[in-house]
């Protein structure tokens, strides 16, 4: 029997996409542990995942677990998709900031947002690092919470043996880029790298034929693609980044602090906080219609812990995009950071491809990204909350906006407001 463990299961609409993957996947045996602190969460996701089952015609044994250790004793695979703080914590991480005339649009990955996303998250890490190696050493944990990046080196340096940060960027990009050019998804030939939301499409074809052409005419053809961040990017970097534009607009430093800029590229200022709202009245429409016996309308995902599950389970090979540390898959970014590459999946586990070096704007890019991660990072391992302000000090898209001071006054206002969420030694405002 395959056991995986839902951690942060009262996510419940991503729970169950990932669940209706997995049930669509031969796997023989399942057990589904799903864990959550909140009572009234966890029970809605065993009751859809209860549904998910009998729509797809698959009898795996589901139990609810409080408690996060029993979820996992002894479990195959780990599923990360906890939010801390949920959606209190995420307004604050955009009004305090917006005080300081900060602009985000999604914060969750870089910048303050991220990095005190990070922050309140790493203590839940710890603990979940722990129990793993106590009760299901061997087993893969397989993160989707962010900021990946920060997220996953951390769990790394905890010693967790076997994480992978995983993402569906790489692959709705391709999605998106191949739709534009007319040639079917599957027909084309592709290869991305970098770090998560910021990686690079390095090698776009069909056929031999080099696709970036026909996106260069696209882009001539239709103005208003000129108004993406992502294409600005592409066209002055030569190579297209993976993630929307609302998100590449918060690692470099040339849009968000320019009103002219936001309004050239249409970005939406707190765009997450609209997706926060849509995600809890979705979650409430969910929860109403499974108390009400009525259907409920699952999309798959075509996320990569179900794929990767199935290839280490039954041997399958495939290839997916996963964060790994840099052991020189990619040669001009920092050793040890997290990087995205392709990978090989089998039953041997996740066998990264090392890509060498990026083109020297892309790695200049990344290692910016990276600088920022690797501090908070820092901040938690050695209990520095001076780390927490250089962080956001190197910040790309921060300090382009406020001077050094604001910075620190702004990180003073933000450990004072998730002090509950952080460890007590990073909980002082520092002068």
């Amino acid at each position: 029997m395959t056991t995986i463990a839902f951690v942060g299961a009262g996510s419940v609409v991503f729970t169950q996409g990932l669940l209706a993957d997995l049930f669509d996947l031969d796997l023989g045996r399942l057990e589904i542990r799903l864990h959550d602190i909140d009572p009234e969460r966890l029970a809605t996701a065993a009751a859809a995942a209860a549904y998910l089952a009998r729509h797809h015609h698959v009898t795996p044994r589901i139990t609810t677990h409080l408690e996060r250790r029993a979820a996992l004793d002894g479990a195959d695979f780990v599923i990360n998709i906890v939010q801390v703080g949920m959606n209190a914590a995420t307004r604050t991480d955009f009004e305090i900031p917006a005080r300081y005339g900060l602009r985000q649009t999604i914060g969750d990955t870089l910048g303050v947002g991220g990095v005190f996303r990070a922050l309140r998250t790493f203590p839940v890490l710890r603990a979940l690092a722990k129990d793993i190696a106590e009760v299901c050493p061997d087993a893969w944990l397989l993160n989707y919470t962010n900021p990946m990046v920060m997220n996953v080196w951390y769990l790394k340096a905890l010693g967790v043996r076997n994480v992978a940060g995983l993402c569906h960027s790489v692959y709705w990009t391709m999605h998106g880029l191949s739709e534009l050019v007319g040639v079917p998804y599957d027909d084309v030939t592709y290869l991305a790298a970098g770090v998560n939301h910021q990686s690079w499409v390095l090698r776009f074809e069909h056929d031999n034929e080099n696709l970036y052409d026909r996106l260069d005419e696209a882009i001539a053809a239709d103005p208003e693609l000129l108004r993406r961040v992502r294409v600005d990017m592409y066209r002055r970097l030569g190579f297209y980044p993976t993630e929307t534009s609302e998100h590449s607009s918060e690692y470099v430093p040339w849009y968000l602090s320019h009103a002219s800029e936001v309004e050239r590229l249409r970005l939406p200022i707190g765009a997450y906080l609209d997706i926060v709202a849509d995600n809890l009245a979705t979650y409430e429409q969910t929860r109403n219609a499974l108390k009400a016996g009525d259907p409920v309308e699952v999309e798959p995902t075509t996320e990569y812990a179900p794929q990767i599950i199935h290839s280490i389970v039954t041997g399958t090979p495939r290839t997916v995009y996963a964060n790994l540390p840099n052991t020189g898959l990619i040669s001009n970014l920092q050793s040890g950071a997290i990087v995205e590459v392709p990978c090989l999946v089998d039953a041997t586990g996740i066998q990264p491809t090392a890509v060498g070096a990026l083109p020297a704007q892309c790695a200049a890019l990344n290692r910016s990204y990276l600088n920022v991660a690797e501090l908070a990072v820092q901040a938690a391992i050695d209990e520095d909350p001076r780390a927490i302000r250089q962080a956001v000090m190197v910040d790309p898209a921060t300090a382009a906006a406020l001077p050094v001071e604001r910075i620190w006054e702004l990180c003073n206002d933000l450990v004072l407001a998730h002090r509950n969420y952080l460890d007590p030694s990073l909980r002082a405002a520092l002068r």
